[in-house]
């Protein structure tokens, strides 16, 4: 899988002039994008998209759907996805926002907590034919704030997502997605790619988001114990392991290769304390950071 697509190589890709700000919403048949083949990728932003007339296969990370009707759509950072078109003439919406766009109140609220954007979830629904005036209705109203000098307008379009999401709830879910492998081979192969996707960590202010079996369970939208006994089944180590074994990777190359101090490196790989990280090395590798550090630079 290629480096994940930003916002504005999304937009360069499509059209002429790249949009500027954290929000912006688009009609379909104006973008390229629907018209042309996305290859499987992670993108930088969230994307939620309606379309009233369409065809082709969307695939997710673990499974995929031809598409031939109206449809609503989820797609954010932590969810890998490409489309085939198989009609030229797409109609519909879409609406893009970044990580930054994203308050405390989404983020900590509906958003976070939404299966609509967890990794092992369904990401596509279809609306019942009396709710399609209803959703375009939404996108048009989303169209028509952008363009307007209302002070509050991205309040207001913050608001129209909730209400998409809800929508998209009470809606019914496609029964003819095709998954690949049986289920402890595709929950594992899940589990892997979120977890590659923590590392490497770039700078100070960079954390973990995942910390512990019980968070990639969650966002996986499986119990705890069925994620251990797949990873089992299928790789021979549970998931606390493959945590651990990861993160000790990537400690032991920020103490070779970076002069942050330990404790950063600590809080960067979720450890809120320096002792507790000191612990977890010492256990794992049997030196403490500070001495697996010096050794490093005495030998070198």
């Amino acid at each position: 899988m290629s480096t994940k697509e930003t916002l504005h190589q999304f937009y360069s890709q499509h059209v002429e002039t790249v949009p500027q700000g954290q929000f912006n919403v688009f009609r379909i048949e104006d973008f390229g994008c629907a018209r042309t083949y996305l290859p499987p990728n992670r993108r930088d932003f969230y994307k939620v998209s309606f379309v009233t007339q369409t065809e082709g296969i969307l695939s997710y990370s673990d499974k995929s759907i031809h598409i031939k009707g109206p449809c609503l759509t989820f797609t954010n950072p932590m969810i890998p996805y490409s489309w085939q078109p198989l009609n030229d003439t797409p109609l519909g919406y879409f609406c893009v926002f970044t990580e930054d766009f994203i308050d405390s109140s989404l983020r900590n609220g509906s958003l976070a907590q939404s299966p609509l954007f967890k990794l092992g979830n369904n990401h596509l629904f279809i609306p019942q034919e009396d709710k399609i005036p209803f959703i375009t209705g939404i996108y048009e109203n989303m169209l028509a704030e952008m363009q307007s000098s209302y002070v509050n307008k991205h309040e207001l379009v913050k608001s129209y997502l909730q209400i998409l999401m809800h929508e998209a709830l009470k809606m019914q879910q496609p029964d003819h997605y095709y998954q690949a492998g049986n289920a402890s081979q595709r929950i594992s192969a899940l589990f892997i790619e979120l977890l590659e996707r923590q590392f490497p960590i770039d700078s100070p202010s960079q954390i973990i988001r995942l910390k512990n079996a019980n968070e990639y369970a969650t966002q996986l939208a499986v119990h705890t114990n069925h994620l251990n006994r797949a990873l089992k089944e299928t790789t021979g180590k549970t998931t606390s392991e493959w945590i651990a074994e990861k993160v000790i990777q990537e400690a032991k190359a920020l103490l070779l290769h970076s002069s942050w101090d330990i404790a950063q490196i600590g809080y960067c790989l979720g450890f809120e304390h320096s002792s507790n990280f000191n612990i977890f090395f010492k256990k794992e590798t049997g030196h403490t950071p500070n001495q697996f550090r010096k050794e490093a630079v005495s030998i070198s």
